[in-house]
């Protein structure tokens, strides 16, 4: 089983882990949350300063990224209350000063959920996965998660089949519209009435 399907198999429990504040020392609760409504590499949230968060346009800017391009990040309001409550507790530019390292609490919260495998980066495929099987296209997924190439983001597609069948149901309900208008367009012709 490969990463992203080890990742993905575990989704129920990860839900409940993402819940559930007991699993996690409270101290890193905001850590975890970050990561997983984010999508953000480890490096790239260890690192950040507080200039680099923008809280009334929503949005994080990372100068740097794994493939060397930087990017805009939107927070949604579960982020965004994540890093208002790191900010509370922050002196200085560092939005984590203390943080050498999540490997610490990360693997032991990790170990309290019994989720064998699961490492940082699960938290990215777990934001990934969550938004495809929220309907959300590939294409915005890919650039949320700052891949350069349509390929990279593939790797989620399988998880769309109800999200692609939801797309082609949309057009059923044009259909009706467009037969609808047609009887009224063949009814006025029929009865002399101009439309």
């Amino acid at each position: 089983m490969g990463p992203i399907c080890r990742c993905i198999a575990k989704q129920a429990f990860v839900e409940a882990w993402l819940c559930s504040e007991r699993l996690t020392d409270p101290r890193f609760h905001s850590h975890r949350l970050l990561s997983i409504h984010t999508g953000i590499r480890m490096s790239e949230q260890y690192s950040l300063k507080w200039s680099q968060v923008d809280f009334k346009r929503h949005q994080l800017y990372l100068p740097k990224t794994k493939n060397g391009d930087p990017r805009d990040v939107p927070l949604s309001g579960t982020a965004l209350a994540a890093l208002g409550a790191l900010r509370t507790a922050s002196k200085g530019d560092s939005v984590f000063p203390h943080a050498e390292s999540p490997r610490g609490w990360f693997l032991s919260a990790v170990e309290r959920a019994q989720l064998k495998d699961y490492t940082w980066h699960c938290n990215r495929h777990t934001f990934a996965s969550r938004l495809v099987m929220a309907g959300v296209d590939l294409h915005t997924v890919g650039e949320l998660l700052g891949h350069r190439t349509a390929q990279m983001t593939k790797r989620y597609a399988h998880l769309s089949v109800n999200h692609k069948q939801s797309a082609v149901e949309r057009i059923s309900g044009c259909t009706s519209a467009i037969k609808t208008a047609n009887s009224r367009i063949k009814g006025s012709e029929a009865s002399g009435e101009v439309l």
